[in-house]
């Protein structure tokens, strides 16, 4: 009996969805952040990030079904996974996430104090 890779749970359907909120999270996250940057009269360079980060998360939920698909072809093929550009696109949107809010605290923490 050969050791199959292909696991006929719904691992993979899990794994979309969280790619899916993942997405969300920052296509929404990254919005509300911009508006509140720019209702705030913070420069661009924070609206800029902010957007950045939604950008970042509306092609990570474009991309989902292409994604899941190419997952599923690859378990039921035995193929290698590489998701390195999904990756790449979360990690980026959550840096601008990150660095947006520190340089947001930031700048109004010496505006008021």
């Amino acid at each position: 009996m050969s050791a199959e890779i292909w696991d006929p749970g719904l691992q993979s359907e899990r794994t979309r969805l969280a790619w899916v909120r993942t997405a969300v999270a920052l296509s929404t996250g990254g919005l509300g952040a911009a508006g509140l940057a720019a209702r705030a009269g913070l420069g661009l360079v924070f609206v800029a990030a902010f957007a950045l980060a939604a950008l970042c998360g509306g092609v990570l939920l474009v991309r989902t079904a292409s994604r899941f698909r190419h997952v599923q072809r690859a378990l039921h093929n035995g193929d290698p996974l590489d998701s390195r550009p999904d990756a790449l696109l979360a990690w980026v949107g959550t840096l601008c996430v990150v660095a947006g809010s520190i340089c947001f605290v930031v700048t109004t923490s010496l505006a008021h104090g």
